[in-house]
């Protein structure tokens, strides 16, 4: 009988997927986050030139409504003007100047340089982002206010996850009622709780300086944010249809002092603030995307900024909003394609499950968003681990299940390559004239540490051995994991000395030994 060395056929096989099973864990990632995007492709050139067009018609003769007086002073001085309605309007070529000068790449700072990620062209990386006001409870599995402890334990959560390239903020503290002091442990919960580049926002202008204050002394003293800015200001300045947020505008004057990068987010609803038409949602929403870059640009020229159109819809049948669906996600894709097309680095949104139960029904309204919009090439794809509920919830065991489900999603991005040997014409001949099998051959072990990847969390057991070990559903298997993240020690992302420091200048909320 041939030895475990030598051995062929059923033997063999059994003997590489033991080796396979023994290795698991040390097999490197497949699919990192950074893909290259744009093979899926709703939008013809010539639709997007269609669009694209549009927008720049309705900058140049509706304009922008609602302006405030600093907004316009700063904008007719960058070379706006106001039509004979007095709204604030762009012709096409300032607007393309601006898009000109506006970074095509750059890099999102970590607080740990081993999490900078370098944005721009079609590479792919996914995040979180929302202000869930409920929390799915670990316990109870029913929906309760979020607390400024969940915001941190979202961030440790998100920390851990390998598949997610930055984290913002996903619930907020809703046990804050001070809006700047919400604000302010906001930005302390993400600091504490993650070395990740980070995103948050602000309530009003007045939060920002001591934000910056407390972003300063993490890392290491005054400007000291400013020279690599780990976190990016979340900021939705439109109000659609096309009008200025006049709150959203002070924070973003307040912002680019900071040399704080700033995710301009468009928020218009299919059907309620923007046209129907999916088309014409990305007509109106581009040209929205495009008034705030001119806003940012009015007051910082050249500032780091996403362009962040999240074309969301409504159900028509209600007026409420939802999360998923085939219309939000090939509107998404839609959006990334404008942003590429335009060169700028862009943002999107999805995975935001109508769902409310970690179930069949969020596991399908999150892929289908989240492969569409990697597929069609979106630099950063928010919302993508964690939110419930259309955005009103998040969960932490969802966030971990999204975390598989992203990296599955970034290796179908990541696709085929075609070379010699991959081809494999001689491996081929080989095993066929000899062993009869591929199992255990060099090339074969080649490819399972370079091609494939091996969830951690879905079960691929026998429904024999699935039955023997408890019948485990990813739910249950979820939460089990979540707990063991979240009692693990904190990691000493804030040092002692310095958090010290932060709560005696803040009114911090979270106690020290919930951490």
């Amino acid at each position: 009988m041939a030895t475990d060395q030598g051995r062929t056929g059923r033997g063999a096989g059994r003997a590489a997927r033991h080796k396979q099973r023994q290795t698991a864990g040390a097999i490197p990632h497949p699919c990192p986050p950074g893909q290259i995007g744009g093979a899926y492709t709703p939008l013809s050139e010539q639709n997007i030139i269609d669009i694209t067009d549009n927008a720049f018609r309705l900058l140049e003769n509706l304009g922008m409504g609602e302006v405030p007086d600093y907004l316009e002073e700063a904008a007719l001085e960058l070379g706006g003007y106001l039509n004979q309605d007095g709204r604030l309007c762009f012709k096409r070529e300032l607007v393309e100047q601006i898009i000109q000068e506006t970074p095509k790449e750059f890099t999102l700072y970590g607080r740990d340089s081993k999490h900078d990620i370098h944005v721009g062209g079609q590479r792919v990386y996914y995040g979180t982002a929302g202000a869930a006001v409920q929390t799915l409870d670990l316990e109870t599995e029913l929906y309760r206010p979020s607390t400024v402890q969940d915001c941190y334990n979202f961030a440790k959560l998100g920390d851990k996850m390998e598949n997610l390239a930055w984290f913002s903020r996903t619930c907020v503290g809703t046990d804050v009622e001070d809006i700047i002091e919400a604000d302010i442990n906001q930005a302390y919960a993400l600091t504490s709780g993650t070395s990740k580049h980070i995103g948050t926002s602000f309530n009003v202008a007045e939060s920002v300086a001591p934000a910056m204050e407390l972003f300063d002394m993490v890392a290491g003293g005054p400007g000291k944010f400013a020279e690599k800015p780990f976190c990016k200001c979340h900021l939705t300045s439109i109000l659609s249809p096309m009008r200025y947020g006049e709150d959203a505008v002070a924070i973003a004057r307040e912002v680019v002092k900071y040399n704080m990068p700033i995710n301009a987010i468009i928020a218009a609803q299919a059907g309620a603030t923007a046209p129907a038409p999916l088309a014409g949602m990305l007509v109106q929403t581009t040209a929205e995307a495009l008034a705030a870059l001119m806003m940012i640009n009015s007051f910082s020229r050249g500032h780091q900024v996403i362009f962040s159109n999240w074309p969301f819809v409504v159900d028509l049948r209600t007026g409420s909003f939802t999360g998923s669906g085939g219309e939000i996600s090939v509107l998404n894709a839609g959006a990334a394609q404008i942003a590429n097309y335009l060169g700028l680095v862009g943002g999107v949104a999805t995975s935001m499950a109508d769902a409310k139960a970690v179930d069949a029904q969020m596991a399908a309204e999150k892929t289908l968003s989240a492969t569409a919009a990697g597929l069609a090439g979106a630099n950063l794809v928010y919302e993508s681990a964690g939110m419930m509920a259309s955005l009103l919830g998040v969960s932490f065991e969802a966030m971990l299940l999204d975390d598989e489900m992203i990296a599955n999603i970034q290796r179908a991005i990541r696709g085929f390559e075609v070379t010699e040997e991959t081809l494999g014409y001689d491996a081929i001949v080989k095993h066929v004239m000899n062993e009869g099998h591929f199992l255990g051959g060099e090339q074969t072990m080649g490819s399972m540490l370079r091609d494939y990847y091996y969830p951690k969390l879905a079960n691929r057991d026998n429904p024999t051995i699935w039955a023997e070990t408890g019948s485990p559903h990813a739910w249950g298997v979820a939460k089990q994991k979540v707990k063991e993240i979240l009692s693990a020690p904190r990691e000493n992302y804030v040092t002692a000395e310095v958090d010290a420091a932060i709560r005696e200048r803040f009114n911090i909320y979270l106690p020290l030994d919930n951490m």
